[in-house]
């Protein structure tokens, strides 16, 4: 088999690849910047092979990716330093190329289309984005299908919506998962009566295993949606009939972000994306269950009994982990 490299391996999607290619026996590279992080994940397992790297240093690039053949890319950065995301791109493009890298997967988002037309969303729909980070989002792709078109990798894109799942702490749901299961107020960005989709994280890693054998996967762009259109509402309640509780409510629209957003430089940055949860964008995933056959979508009933199972139980240790 290939050997398989994963550059920002250390988050929640790189772990649903690792399982994935666990499940089949294929050794794989976590990279990462931060060593001790890396090896919580992934230091027991004896088909991981730790790696770190400097993005900013081309010896270090290189040497991360020195003997693969397939990279795939989930390197994230700060929420209000969206600017590196191109650059970054370019590091690893340029040391890939020189380590002989033969593919690359870039898990991507909804972020460069922009204001979108109508539902669900093809692969085709123009990319417009008037955000900023739509804008970078978009640019890390171009430079990725460039390099494809130039002849220099063979590249494909994977676009995912919202995800959750467990230990999933970068979700609109956590917070009403810590609720469900501890009481308490959970707090939660708005409207949440829009329609909205979810992709459940386990279900990720077998798609993009599958993708990385795929050899007509490259030079192009794909969709991977949720389990069907839902709501935050509706989700909140399939946790209250779960757990028997009613949730308290705490939703912040987008004038409360901005005044969140006067001490906390992640909220502040959530108001320019906003729009995602005012304008429903729904992806539609047709044509990579055309080009790998049928997909595993866990239902959100399923998938929330997994995410509050996943929650600490005790308050002490959530509050350490959070």
């Amino acid at each position: 088999m290939s050997r398989i490299a994963l550059f920002g391996a250390a988050g929640v999607i790189g772990q649903s690849i690792a399982a994935a290619l666990r499940s089949h026996g294929r050794a794989y590279r976590a990279v990462g910047r931060n060593e001790a992080s890396l090896r919580e994940a992934f230091g027991a397992d004896p088909l991981a092979e730790i790696v770190t790297w400097n993005p900013d240093s081309p010896a270090s690039v290189r040497a991360a990716a020195d003997g693969v053949d397939t990279l795939i890319y989930m390197v994230g950065v700060d929420y209000w330093q969206f600017e590196l995301h191109p650059k970054l791109m370019r590091q690893t493009l340029d040391g890939a190329v020189a380590a002989g890298v033969r593919q690359l997967i870039l898990i991507g988002t909804v972020y460069p289309y922009g204001r979108v037309a109508s539902n669900p969303v093809r692969e085709s729909h123009p990319r417009e984005p008037h955000t900023f980070k739509g804008r970078m989002r978009k640019a890390q792709e171009d430079l990725l299908m460039q390099a494809h078109a130039d002849g220099r990798i063979r590249a494909t894109v994977l676009r995912l919506p919202d995800f959750y799942g467990p230990g999933v702490e970068a979700s609109l749901l956590h917070r009403a998962a810590q609720a469900a299961v501890h009481g308490g107020t959970a707090d939660m960005v708005g409207p949440i009566d829009r329609p909205h989709e979810f992709v459940f994280v386990p279900d990720v890693g077998p798609v993009v295993a599958r993708l990385a054998d795929t050899p007509a996967a490259f030079g192009k762009i794909w969709h991977l949606g949720g389990a069907g259109t839902t709501t935050q509402r509706d989700l909140v309640a399939e946790m209250e009939r779960q757990t028997g509780a009613k949730l308290r409510l705490r939703v912040a629209g987008k004038t409360m972000l901005r005044l969140i957003g006067l001490f906390n430089p992640f909220m502040r940055e959530m108001v320019e994306m906003h729009y995602l949860m005012t304008e429903p964008l729904i992806l539609d995933d047709s044509a990579l269950r055309g080009l790998i056959g049928p997909i595993h979508k866990t239902p959100y009933a399923q998938g929330i009994r997994q995410t509050l199972a996943a929650v600490p139980r005790n308050r002490a240790r959530a509050a350490v982990t959070a």
